[in-house]
């Protein structure tokens, strides 16, 4: 795939197969080619990162049209969905009985990315647009999902794991837990050991921007061996946004 000068951005949910498969296609270029992952369900000979959970999910896709291309992917997960698939995808990670308990409306974010052309442009301010029109025809109240520091080895991903649980932990009524036994903790270091510019560098890309929008981290970050990945869940409550940030998700006042 190769970014056209001018791209024709277009989102919209995926209606149809091919769809679905223009989004699992890049999936699999990030996830499993960029990032080493894998699954029991990923389909190596058509290049497809899939799993049992897809076809519960709505998939967010951003189009260029200019280049005939899905270019950015994120997948949505309500309520209802998640009862019809028994299970939050999360629920395998973390123990989410405080989102549960909450009685308010949730919605499951994961698997975003952006094709490597796209990226720093404003692929992702097209994409968040959908999701914020998504979030307020579904009165959503909290949004949540895991998100993931490439590799699998905790202690060299101390700094921005010590970061996130000493300057964004989720409040009590909020805080998911990561479940034994891939649990590691996030609290490595003592807090005047952390060297934030340093630890930030290393943060994600994604996970910041969800810092700045107000997000928070669970308890325990999940070393995902057969991902490669060490995730964090990250939690958001559209009512504790500031207003501009509301604005940027079009939740309600």
């Amino acid at each position: 795939m190769t970014k056209t000068n001018a791209p024709e951005f277009r989102v919209a949910l995926a209606t149809t197969d091919a769809e679905l498969r223009a989004a699992q296609r890049l999936r699999y270029e990030v996830f499993v080619r960029e990032l080493g992952g894998g699954g029991t369900l990923v389909d190596h000979a058509a290049q497809l990162e899939q799993d049992r959970f897809d076809p519960y999910f709505d998939h967010l896709l951003l189009h260029d049209d200019a280049a005939g291309q899905v270019v950015a992917v994120y997948r949505m997960l309500r309520s209802e969905q998640a009862r019809a698939a028994g299970q939050y995808y999360s629920e395998d990670e973390y123990d989410l009985s405080v989102l549960h308990a909450s009685g308010r409306r949730l919605l499951e974010l994961g698997r975003s990315c952006v094709h490597r052309a796209y990226r720093g442009g404003p692929a992702m301010f097209h994409l968040w647009n959908g999701l914020a029109a998504y979030v307020a025809e579904h009165d959503i109240d909290i949004m949540f999902g895991v998100a993931s520091f490439h590799g699998t080895d905790v202690q060299a991903l101390a700094q921005p794991l010590s970061l996130l649980h000493s300057r964004h932990l989720a409040p009590a009524d909020l805080r998911v837990t990561a479940r034994p036994p891939h649990a590691a903790s996030m609290d490595l270091l003592p807090e005047d050991q952390i060297d934030r510019r340093a630890a930030m560098v290393e943060v994600p890309a994604l996970i910041k921007a969800y810092l700045r929008l107000g997000g928070v981290v669970g308890e325990g970050a999940y070393v995902d061996h057969a991902f490669n990945t060490t995730d964090v869940c990250l939690i958001m409550d559209t009512a504790a946004m500031s207003g501009r940030q509301k604005r940027i998700y079009g939740a309600k006042s």
